[in-house]
């Protein structure tokens, strides 16, 4: 069945990043009783929740295998695709990819923004919207490698130079 993960599985939850599934809960919410994958992100070591009912609807999926990570690091490479002028609409755009959970398209709005950040500078809210794309994406490359934090960011850096 599409959608069951198990203990040890390493997934990804679109808008947070990749993670560990440590346990399986069964909370009760407003006397509901509704089970839980428990998941344990390597940045920051957070515990999130996410309900086991709804990880299709989520867009919860497994990670990228160490293959694809090739493909992932091209795309930051890549040369900046078109963005809408708009700040208003660019913001939108990048909202959009960034919660399809899609490595290639979180890696495509760090790359966007890190090349319009050299060339003109980011807003405040912009520079969030990077900031935190690039922790989803790092999250994922740490568990798809096996390094470190460090190092991943490091090699982003040296990328994205």
């Amino acid at each position: 069945m599409p959608g069951m993960y198990e203990i040890g599985d390493k997934v990804v939850y679109p808008m947070h990043g990749a993670g560990i599934i440590e346990a399986i809960e069964e909370q009760e919410i407003l006397g509901e009783t509704r089970r839980y994958y428990v998941m344990r992100m390597p940045l920051g070591d957070m515990k999130v929740m996410v309900p086991m009912d709804n990880v299709e609807e989520l867009g919860v999926r497994q990670i990228v295998s160490a293959e694809e990570v090739e493909s992932v690091l091209d795309v930051l490479r890549g040369e900046r695709s078109k963005m809408p002028q708009n700040w208003n609409r660019r913001y939108r755009a990048n909202l959009e990819k960034i919660k399809t959970g899609d490595i290639y398209e979180v890696a495509e709005v760090v790359r966007n923004l890190s090349i319009r950040d050299r060339e003109k500078g980011l807003s405040t809210g912009e520079r969030k919207m990077l900031d935190s794309a690039k922790q989803i994406l790092v999250s994922e490359l740490v568990l798809s490698q096996d390094s470190t934090q460090d190092e991943v960011e490091a090699m982003l850096e040296e990328l994205l130079e």
